[in-house]
């Protein structure tokens, strides 16, 4: 036992990073994968059974439930944002350093790309199964794309309500001014979010709201059968779910600012002042008793 608990520390102590934002770059890329890995998991259940092993609700709850546990592994090392947009949103008020983004973005996509590669080995027999019986690909598994019935349009309106009502929402978790969760909860209330967010807006699109989510599993399936049509699918589909979240963040910091940020901070930061002229009139008549 000591020799072994030796030999580990030593492994550890060996491949331990100490950069910061790389080690917080790495957490982002597992906990991507983890939200990637169990909610394409339960969509390909879903399609390639024909329904028999899963629903509309079993996908959400899957995203749901797998937005959770990527926070939960990620979160005390680089604040599990599993979504560019949230590290966007964050960005714009200054609680996230933008040296993080563009390491953030890449980490959350390389961890997607790698969810979707190993939901395609879990099901390649069933893959090939469903493309001898449909003679095609099944697309929607692993990125998302409109149904028929959806303009590019009327798409990009959907992801844009879509991400900015979680910005909203995560911003709402996250803010210490405004009825804070309890530590250790904000991960449960976060996937608690998307669950909602699907069973809401689930329908035109697969809701996306998350540019590394779709744009990973995209990347992965053109290089492993699907070809370009990935990305020129209904008029070049693929931009939307990587724009849309970002212009949907800007309006959602802007909304929850607006409308409570701003005032629970500043009535916060009204109290403090107040408090700390109190203290500084007592301490000024304690000096003065003799």
């Amino acid at each position: 036992m000591g020799r072994q608990k030796a030999f580990l520390d030593k492994i550890a102590s060996t491949l331990q990073i100490r950069n910061k934002l790389v080690r917080q770059g790495l957490a982002e890329c597992l906990g991507t994968l983890i939200l990637v890995m169990f909610g394409c998991g339960a969509v390909a259940q879903n399609t390639l059974s024909d329904g028999a092993y899963g629903r509309f609700l079993s996908v959400n709850l899957a995203f749901g439930f797998a937005a959770t546990l990527g926070i939960l592994v990620c979160g005390q090392v680089s604040g599990g944002h599993l979504n560019p947009a949230v590290t966007f949103a964050l960005c714009l008020l200054g609680r996230s350093k933008w040296r993080k983004f563009p390491v953030y973005f890449l980490s959350q996509t390389i961890g997607a790309f790698f969810g979707a590669g190993i939901i395609f080995g879990m099901y390649y027999d069933a893959i090939q199964t469903f493309q001898k019986k449909s003679n095609d690909l099944p697309l929607g598994i692993f990125a998302t794309y409109p149904n028929e019935h959806l303009t590019t349009a009327n798409g990009f309106f959907d992801q844009f309500i879509g991400t900015a009502a979680l910005i909203v929402c995560v911003l709402a978790i996250v803010d210490p001014y405004n009825n804070p969760i309890p530590q250790g909860l904000e991960a449960f209330t976060v996937g608690f979010t998307i669950l909602v967010i699907g069973l809401s807006m689930g329908f035109n699109s697969g809701y996306a709201v998350n540019p590394a989510r779709d744009l990973g599993p995209r990347l992965f399936t053109s290089m492993a059968g699907w070809g370009s049509k990935v990305f020129t699918h209904k008029n070049y589909w693929f931009l939307v779910p990587i724009f849309a979240p970002f212009l949907g963040a800007i309006v959602g910091v802007i909304v929850y600012q607006l409308m409570v940020g701003w005032h629970t901070q500043g009535e916060a930061q009204e109290r403090k002042k107040e408090t700390e002229g109190m203290n500084v009139k007592l301490n000024d008549i304690d000096s003065s008793v003799p």
